[in-house]
């Protein structure tokens, strides 16, 4: 499935690249307005999105662009209806206000300014497609529109904990028996150990060191480990203001995922009761994998 969809992408890079040339050199999109576009449906760009996670850049923008996210994945209204695209602009993108459209009408999701910023913003896989508008102006030679998606589930494990899914501030509320045994199998990362101080982060997503004694698993290299002192894998986790623990003794199971290259924090009980949790799993042969805690 990723090589196919990797192909997928690759010749839909290039039909992207043909279609930017030709009204790059062309013109012919037209430059619409983005709160009467309807007119000039037939004149707007249409991109597809097809992966899981990716990136479009938009070189020199001008028009209008609507790009649709249609992962090469089983569908149904019910999966639809619990994933989340989630976008996050490159500093350096200018150019264009980005919009949510769903049957004609517009909500305002990263103004021109708002990008560089790099701020995150998601939105339900049902609720339509990205209207991309170029803002009108003299010089485009300098202007790049450019951003990251991911497709990011908003059920199961942890998924509470990503703050950009839900509005209002996120609840700090444990996760369910399930969900934990679920999340040190299935998350980006898990492993145990002991959260430290406040790195960096805004006050809302403080990222806070960690060190993990043991690693069960991870993807992209988030933690490393300490080296010949054995202090463990040490790595930067963010977490939401009301999540935040003290740094102290106590082992925990830190479990979560990663977005746009940064770790979030999911399902975190305090390692005893994991183990005393995972023993009983086992033991009623209901544990979803084998997780080596000797």
């Amino acid at each position: 499935e990723i090589e196919e969809c990797e192909r997928a992408g690759l010749q839909e890079r290039g039909q992207r690249e043909d279609r930017q040339a030709a009204f790059l050199l062309s013109g012919r999109l037209r430059r619409a307005s983005g709160l009467s576009h309807e007119a000039h449906r037939r004149d707007v760009e249409q991109v597809y999105l097809r992966c899981s996670q990716g990136s479009l850049e938009w070189l020199y923008p001008t028009g209008a662009i609507i790009v649709n996210v249609r992962p090469n994945t089983e569908s149904s209204s019910r999966r639809t209806a619990d994933v989340f695209v989630c976008i996050k602009p490159q500093t350096f993108s200018q150019g264009s206000h980005v919009y949510l459209e769903h049957e004609g009408d517009l909500r305002l999701l990263l103004s021109d300014a708002d990008q560089a910023q790099g701020a995150v913003r998601c939105f339900s896989l049902k609720e339509g497609a990205l209207f991309v508008e170029a803002v009108p102006q003299r010089d485009i030679s300098r202007k790049i529109t450019a951003f990251q998606y991911e497709l990011v589930p908003s059920q199961g494990p942890g998924a509470h904990m990503y703050p950009y899914l839900h509005q209002g501030p996120v609840t700090c509320k444990p996760c369910s028996d399930q969900d934990v045994l679920m999340a040190v199998c299935t998350s980006d990362f898990a492993g145990c150990g002991t959260f430290g101080d406040a790195a960096s982060g805004s006050n809302q997503h403080p990222v806070v060191t960690a060190t993990l004694r043991r690693l069960f698993h991870q993807k992209s290299g988030l933690f490393a480990w300490g080296g010949a002192r054995g202090q463990g894998w040490r790595g930067r986790v963010s977490v939401p203001a009301a999540c935040v623990v003290p740094p102290g003794e106590d082992e925990y199971l830190l479990t979560g995922s990663v977005h746009f290259g940064e770790a979030w924090l999911g399902c975190a009980p305090r390692y005893r009761d994991f183990l005393k949790l995972y023993a009983e799993a086992v033991n009623a042969g209901t544990n979803p994998c084998h997780v080596d805690t000797n």
